[in-house]
């Protein structure tokens, strides 16, 4: 609902107070869920009226909403049930404990035990916890006290326990404005007017009688609504008569010269000039295509709208008095299939699934992929380089509204729902599914910044688009607030709401036609509606075919107007409108009865119409109604791929399975590929990489004067910085930007190093050239877990950060903390040990899921959003060491201290498979030696990590296809990890030895003795514990070592990558392909 329905609603209730309807009042407090009225609900309780308690609270919470909620309806039950113990009403008394508190049984069994025990004594006073329990008037007045403190303190009742403060008879002041506004508007306004009715608008008579036209159709066409309130705000029933407007929009909103009766839908006759739509054309614009994609997840709009009743399927607009001719339209053989892009030119893989994509204007092989889990990236179609890679973050979480802030920390995951450039392509726009807008600079190359982050709209931002009213660039943007805003695209101020959709608003398309710039707009209820710049309200008010998902299009010279939309039962339809009489005039054939998923559409070089379904392209041309062809694009799409061409429709992005993107191309498009095959996509940042060698960055102080030492020697290939650290590092982790390191020391404080953009570092990511910095908030706060009780030498640390860095969810042998990243505060502490946590990971698709591995060797499935265990899950026969999951397979891989790995089933939680590892012979591991997984990019295959070896195993099977293990005179194998495309595999040892495979086949590609980092004289002890992988570089990886020290790594430059694989060897017995092991002398290896 809108600020402004919400508004509306709080003058009703201080109309219906101020009428006395006493209980109407609360019905409708309850029924809105905006105002809790403490008061009533005090006196309620007090005079034991339950019944009436519960129903109240029921329109703002429910039972097992979160643990303030579960606890209020607790408290509220039991003194319900103790008041007809002490009235001995055992049947009420049984009564209750059956109906209302059996409820909580599954929650606290002991409790529930407990309370019904109290059945069995003569005065429940006996029991020692109530025996200080008074009489029932006592007792309410003590429990109330307790119940505000819970609903105070419950997130839901957030901004709903405060009545704004609003002058008397609010309401009644703005229909008396009203009224008065209505009586200047009119021609012949009388003195004194007798107002008696509200129904309709107010008008004096004329002279003669006759009555002056209403100054509400005084306006362009504005369509009545079918029933319920008019829309508050500056375009809402009572309009001032707007001046002229030289030349209406096109057909939908252009109106007869004279027409001597209204139309047959009944909407009102516009005054407008006379117009030639056809005289609107001669102004083509290229505007940006409008197909959103899937509606937020953050919304259940999508699950629980229903279409309106009461509008009718037959609504007719007025007709404009001359047809559209439209330009091109008689097209000659020229054209043909040819001149489609069929050639599957290039594959990218992205990482995480596609969800809008959008080519440069200018610079043709540019793409820009905004991805499901919150993931912009910018490709060079071309040389195959993503120059550009972005994880959601927001900018400054300080300046956002608190329902974001709330909304981000029950569920972090973001999607992209929109991402587009603007028409010179110096901007782009993200659209988000949580609230937020941000516009990035774009400067050439892989310069790529910040430029304005916008709160745009209360849940998800469902289409973002750019237009020029007023020779002034604006962003238009629409959400599940049901609202359309336009911005300055310069300073990010708002300059027009518009208000009137009755569902979330789903896309946007502006557009203009000779001086005259509007927004065409639809909702999930199906509806179209029209907007100029001038806050008077929707000119429109139709339906589209599908009535649900709808998005709109020009072709690209402005002529021709297309919709695609996709019904709720899947039926999807493209059609063509004609916008002097604003009805469809061709609907194209060619879909299946049932699309699985919202179809995507584009269009290209005025001629072809494509969307993506069926698990293929298809398209038409425009003036034919059947299907002209289609495109498998090799095979591999998902049932309802996006699309996009680039301006010039020589290539077309498609999304494809396995989070890939296909680029497909004409003749003329492979030509202006090839153009990129032997060169840089930039000569300047290819020479700027050229001239620094740099290989290893120690991020330690022990480490920054034998640094310094070893430039001044000669050696170009070490840089330091100055931070120090106590205690071991004892996990490790990249930020999902690969601007920043984490890392949890043993002394349970986290350290977050992060990487300044400058002149030496221009992307600001993390680098082995620059030293980073040791970053602290200005409160100067760190984020320190629970280790109340703790044995150090016992507790085992862990961490997992969320997708879009905002959050870490950490635990040192104590309470599981949650911090929020910006400001380093603790948001929240919870499952208190035993058993303690041992490692903690995301579900994939639900950030409010976690799993978390405990030292008692079960692995609980928690609810963050409802503080909730949802299963327990028991295999392992010691503690957890690993979790993964695999979003492909929908599974969970757990292993765990006693050398076994099991996989579940994410969705009913039952166990699949389980294996020990086979360990080889002659080697004892210790009794608690960690086993760790980690999934393949493939999502399919995962790696093991044991101190006995490395492998890789295939998930549905269970099979160890790869083994690698070390000889027998070599160290332990400390930690290891894939690098960020899954073709290497980074593994330290206890000796400080690391050693890098290549993935496929274990084999050894190189090894770095520690004499390349560490000083000749350090002790023995220091090795690395932990090691990571950049998140977007896949060369680059870092260590936490045992001394605090921190060193992050890189190929040389001459080199360009890790090694190469060398001849094949045996060195396991294992029987399967395998590397050389680690101690082997006279290796090839390059040192380092």
């Amino acid at each position: 609902m809108s600020s402004l329905s919400r508004e509306l609603v709080f003058l009703i209730l201080q109309f219906l107070d101020e009428e006395k309807f006493k209980e109407t009042v609360h019905k409708l407090e309850q029924e809105s869920g905006f105002f809790f009225n403490m008061k009533y609900f005090e006196d309620e309780v007090h005079n034991g009226n339950w019944d009436e308690v519960e129903r109240y609270l029921s329109g703002f919470t429910k039972v097992d909403d979160n643990r303030y909620s579960m606890k209020i309806f607790f408290e509220i039950r039991k003194q319900k049930y103790l008041e007809a113990l002490d009235k001995h009403d055992r049947a009420k008394a049984v009564e209750i404990l059956v109906k209302d508190l059996k409820v909580f049984a599954s929650f606290n069994e002991e409790l529930f035990k407990e309370i019904t025990q109290l059945l069995t004594l003569e005065n429940f006073r006996e029991n020692e916890q109530l025996s200080k329990y008074g009489d029932t008037k006592s007792a309410r007045t003590i429990m109330l006290v307790e119940l505000k403190k819970l609903i105070e303190a419950n997130p839901l009742f957030r901004d709903k326990l405060q009545f704004p403060n609003l002058k008397n008879s609010r309401l009644r002041t703005l229909i008396n404005q009203s009224l008065n506004w209505q009586h200047q508007l009119c021609k012949n306004p009388r003195p004194n007017p007798d107002i008696k009715t509200l129904f309709v608008d107010h008008t004096c008579g004329q002279p003669n009688g006759a009555l002056a036209p209403s100054p509400a159709n005084s306006s362009l066409l504005s369509m009545p609504k079918a029933g319920g309130f008019p829309p508050l705000g500056a375009h809402g029933p009572f309009q001032p008569a707007p001046a002229p407007v030289p030349t209406p929009l096109a057909g939908w909103m252009s109106n007869p010269a004279t027409v001597p009766h209204p139309a047959v839908s009944g909407g009102a006759i516009g005054l407008g000039a006379p117009t030639n739509p056809a005289a609107m054309l001669k102004h083509p614009r290229t505007p940006p295509s409008n197909h959103v994609d899937y509606p937020s997840g953050d919304s259940d709009h999508v699950a629980k709208r229903t279409r309106p009743l009461g509008i009718s399927d037959e609504v007719n607009l007025p007709v404009s008095i001359s047809p559209v001719t439209y330009m091109g339209q008689s097209h000659n053989s020229a054209f043909s299939t040819d001149d489609l892009p069929k050639t599957v030119a290039r594959t990218f893989s992205q990482g995480s699934s596609p969800m809008s994509m959008d080519f440069h204007p200018r610079q043709q092989t540019l793409l820009l992929v905004g991805t499901n889990v919150g993931d912009i990236a910018l490709w060079e179609v071309g040389s195959r380089e993503r120059l550009f890679l972005r994880n959601f973050k927001v900018w400054d979480l300080g300046a956002c509204s608190m329902p974001l802030q709330a909304s981000l920390v029950k569920d972090p995951s973001v999607a992209v729902n929109r991402i587009i450039w603007n028409p010179d392509g110096s901007l782009f726009g993200v659209a988000y599914s949580r609230h937020i807008v941000q516009i990035y600079a774009y400067h050439g190359g892989d310069d790529v910044r910040q430029h304005l982050e916008i709160d745009a709209h209360v849940g998800g931002v469902n289409d973002l688009a750019f237009s020029h009213p007023n020779k002034q660039l604006c962003v238009v943007t629409c959400g599940d607030d049901k609202t359309i805003k336009v911005w300055d695209a310069a300073t990010g101020a708002k300059q027009y709401t518009f208000e009137g959709h009755e569902a979330p608003v789903y896309s946007v398309c502006p557009h203009y036609k000779e001086n005259i710039q509007f927004i065409f707009s639809t909702a999930l209820d199906g509806k179209i509606k029209a907007w100029l710049y001038d806050n008077l309200g929707s000119r429109v008010d139709y339906d589209a075919p599908g009535h649900w998902c709808t998005t709109m299009a020009y072709s690209a010279d402005g002529s021709r107007l297309f919709s695609c939309g996709t019904s709720k039962d899947g039926e999807s339809y493209i059609v063509e409108w004609n916008e002097s009489e604003g009805a469809v005039k061709r609907t194209y054939l060619g879909f299946r009865k049932r699309s699985a998923g919202v179809v995507q559409f584009d269009t290209t070089k005025n001629r072809f119409l494509a969307a993506g379904d069926e698990f293929v392209i298809k398209i038409w041309d425009m003036d034919n109604v059947n299907l002209l062809t289609t495109m498998d694009a090799e095979g591999g799409l998902p049932a309802s791929p996006r699309i996009r061409f680039n301006k010039e429709g020589t290539l077309l992005a498609v999304s494809a399975n396995d989070n890939a993107i296909k680029v497909l191309a004409t003749t003329d498009g492979l030509r202006l590929l090839r153009t990129f095959e032997n060169r840089s996509f930039d000569a300047s940042r290819a020479a700027s990489e050229a001239v620094s060698k740099p290989s290893i960055n120690p991020i330690s102080a022990a480490a920054a004067a034998a640094a310094a030492a070893a430039t001044s020697a000669g050696h170009a290939d070490i840089g330091a910085s100055v931070v120090s650290i106590s205690g071991m590092i004892s996990r490790l982790i990249y930020t999902n930007t690969g601007t920043a390191i984490l890392g949890l020391a043993s002394n349970a404080v986290h350290f977050l190093w992060k990487w300044q953009r400058n002149e030496r570092n221009s992307s600001g990511k993390a680098t082995a050239n620059v030293p980073p910095t040791l970053w602290q908030p200005s409160s100067g706060i760190l984020m320190t877990n629970d280790i109340a009780d703790v044995n150090p030498e016992e507790c085992v640390p862990c961490f997992a950060l969320s997708k879009n860095d905002s959050y870490v969810m950490s635990a040192s042998g104590g309470k599981i903390s949650l911090f929020n990243m910006m400001t380093f505060k603790t948001m929240t502490t919870f499952m208190p040990p035993p058993p303690a946590a041992t490692f903690l990971a995301f579900h994939p698709q639900d950030n409010n899921i976690i799993a978390i591995g405990m030292d008692d060797s079960t692995i609980q499935i928690y609810n963050v959003r409802v503080d909730e265990v949802k299963s327990k899950l028991k295999g392992h026969s010691k503690r957890i060491t690993g979790l993964a999951f695999s979003h492909a397979l929908n599974v969970l891989v757990s292993s765990g201290a006693d050398a076994q790995i099991c996989v579940w089933n994410s969705d009913g939680w039952e166990k699949q498979k389980s294996r020990f590892l086979q360990i080889p012979a002659g080697r004892n591991p210790a009794a608690l030696s960690d086993t760790r997984v980690q999934f393949h990019q493939d999502q399919i295959h995962f790696l093991v990590v044991h101190e006995t070896q490395l492998a890789i195993y295939e998930t549905t099977k269970l099979e160890c296809l790869k083994q690698w293990v070390p000889r027998e005179s070599s160290a332990p194998i400390s930690h290891a990890t894939l690098s960020c495309d899954s073709q290497l595999v980074y593994a330290s040892f206890l000796d400080a030895t690391v050693c890098i495979f290549g993935a496929a086949n274990l084999r050894l590609r190189c090894r770095i003795n520690p004499t390349a980092y560490l000083p000749a004289n350090v002790s023995a002890s220091i090795h690395p514990l932990v090691i990571a992988a950049h998140p977007q570089e896949p060369n680059q990886f870092a260590l936490g070592l045992t001394d605090g020290g921190v060193h992050v790594f890189e190929p040389l430059e001459s080199e360009g990558k890790w090694g190469v694989p060398p001849p094949v060897e045996n060195g396991s017995g294992s029987g399967m392909p395998s590397a050389p092991a680690v101690g082997t002398s006279g290796s090839d290896q390059p040192q380092r």
